[in-house]
């Protein structure tokens, strides 16, 4: 079961992911409070994994799509704190390649400013 949890540093929205990234209930719930948030205005959004202990593939999925949603709301979406076992299933399925990724949080809400700056 994944517990989030919301925070605003600046303007930058940060929702740190905590316990497993599983198909179910709490995978809609974490999918739906993200689309809450890109729906009611939010457009520089930093989720944290850094408490995520382990991620499927509906859990990756999920982010991919949720950063879809932010560009074509005219957002900016960073994952931060991947390790371990939830690194190496982004690491398998080259998600880098979609998702921008920040080795900490300081990193994703400085990079999210400077990304508007130059825009």
């Amino acid at each position: 079961m994944v517990e989030t949890k919301t925070q605003q540093i600046g303007d930058v929205t940060v929702v740190a992911m905590t316990g497993r990234l599983l198909l179910g209930n709490s995978l809609s719930y974490a999918e739906n409070a993200l689309n809450r948030m890109i729906d009611g205005g939010t457009r520089k959004l930093v989720i944290d994994l850094a408490g995520l202990v382990h991620i499927e593939c509906s859990g990756l999925g999920m982010l991919i799509y949720c950063f879809g949603r932010m560009e074509q709301n005219g957002g900016r979406m960073r994952v931060t704190g991947a390790s371990g076992a939830v690194a190496r299933v982004f690491e398998i399925a080259q998600a880098g390649r979609i998702l921008q990724f920040d080795s900490d949080l300081e990193s994703a809400c400085r990079n999210l400013s400077s990304e508007s700056a130059a825009g």
